[in-house]
C-alpha cells in the first residue's frame, strides 16, 4: 500500500500537472469504485484548486469546495497517461481529463478494494479521516507526550501494528513500519505497554527520521519524471522485503515473520538481542529441514 513517502511524491508530481486546470472529464470504469452517492454531471468544468495528502489518501480540491478522495489501498497506482486513455479493462478504474493528459487509477489483481469518494465541504471531508497523528509535525515535549500516549492507547497492541493503525498515526504501513523499527533498534513485536519513555521517544525519533528521509527522496525523483513504479519493496531499505539478505547495520542476515498474509522483517542482533523469532508458518511447513538452514539461527518460540 503507498505509504506517506509515496503519496508526497504522488502530490509533487501532480501538482504542476492538475493545479489551476479545468477537470475536462471523470470517467469510471468499474462502478465499485465510487463509494458515495452524489451526482457527478456537474463535476467537469470545475478547476482543480488544489492537492493534499489526509492520512493515505490522495486529496483533488475542486472550485465549489468539493474534493475527490482517493484511497489506493494495497494494489491501487496512478499513472498519467495520454488524454482520453482508456478504463474499464486491465484495471483502469478511474481517469481523470485535463487538457495536458489523464490521471488514470489502476488497481493491480481481481480484488477491487480502492475507493473514490466525492465530498463537498471540509466537515465530509473530515469525516473520512481516521484521526491518526501526523508524525512528522510532532515538535517538542508536546509532541512526545502525544505520540506516547497515542502509542500505548488501548487496545494493547505490538510496535509494529500500533504504527500502522491509522487511528493512530497517518500514512505509515508494514513497509515503513519494518523500516522505523529496525531505525530504532527495538524488536517490531514488543508490545508497546513494555516502552518505557526513553525507547518510546527514540521511536518517534527514528519515525521522524525515515519517513523524512524517504519523502524527500521519492519527492526529489517525483521532480524529474512520474513515479512509474510505486512499491513497498525498495532495494534501498534496511530490512523490508530483504530476507536473508544482509543488514546494513551489522551485516546478519535479516529474517522474517510471516502471520496473516502480511511479512514483518527484522535483524535479530539490531532488534531482538539476536534472538530469531519464530515464523510459525514456515516452521510447520519445513519441520526438520528448518534448523538445518545454515542461514538461519535456531528459532526460539516468539514471546
Amino acid at each position: 500500500m503507498p505509504e506517506l513517502p509515496d503519496i508526497e511524491a504522488y502530490l509533487v508530481a501532480l501538482r504542476p500537472r492538475l493545479v489551476g486546470e479545468p477537470l475536462l472529464g471523470m470517467r469510471l470504469g468499474s462502478p465499485f469504485l465510487l463509494r458515495t452517492v452524489r451526482d457527478l454531471s456537474d463535476l467537469p468544468g470545475r478547476r482543480i484548486v488544489g492537492l493534499r495528502r489526509l492520512g493515505k489518501r490522495v486529496v483533488i480540491g475542486l472550485d465549489g469546495d468539493t474534493s475527490l478522495v482517493l484511497h489506493l489501498m494495497l494494489a491501487g497506482r496512478l499513472h498519467w497517461q495520454r488524454r482520453g486513455a482508456a478504463v474499464g479493462s486491465q484495471g483502469r478504474l478511474l481517469a481523470l481529463d485535463v487538457d495536458a493528459g489523464s490521471l488514470v487509477l489502476h488497481e493491480a489483481g481481481k480484488e477491487r478494494r480502492a475507493s473514490l469518494h466525492v465530498v463537498d465541504g471540509e466537515a465530509e471531508l473530515r469525516a473520512l479521516d481516521a484521526g491518526g497523528l501526523e508524525v512528522l509535525e510532532l515538535r517538542g515535549d508536546a509532541g512526545r507526550d502525544a505520540f506516547r500516549a497515542r502509542l500505548r492507547a488501548p487496545p494493547g497492541r505490538t510496535l509494529k501494528r500500533a504504527l500502522s493503525e491509522a487511528w493512530r498515526f497517518a500514512g505509515i504501513g508494514g513497509a515503513h513500519g519494518d523500516e522505523i523499527a529496525w531505525q530504532a533498534g527495538l524488536s517490531p513485536f514488543l508490545r508497546c505497554q513494555d516502552l518505557d519513555d526513553d525507547r518510546a521517544d527514540a521511536l518517534l525519533a527514528a519515525a521522524q527520521q525515515t519517513l523524512s528521509a524517504w519523502r524527500d527522496r521519492l519527492c526529489e525523483e517525483a521532480r524529474v519524471a512520474f513515479p512509474a513504479k510505486v512499491t513497498a519493496f525498495r532495494p534501498e531499505m534496511a530490512v523490508h522485503g530483504r530476507h536473508r539478505l544482509p543488514c546494513p547495520r551489522c551485516g546478519a542476515a535479516i529474517q522474517r515473520v510471516v502471520a496473516g498474509g502480511r511479512e514483518t522483517n527484522y535483524c535479530p542482533p539490531c532488534q531482538t538481542g539476536g534472538r530469531v523469532l519464530a515464523d510459525r508458518m514456515l516452521s510447520q511447513l519445513l519441520r526438520d529441514d528448518w534448523r538445518g538452514d545454515p542461514l538461519r539461527p535456531p528459532v526460539e518460540p516468539d514471546a
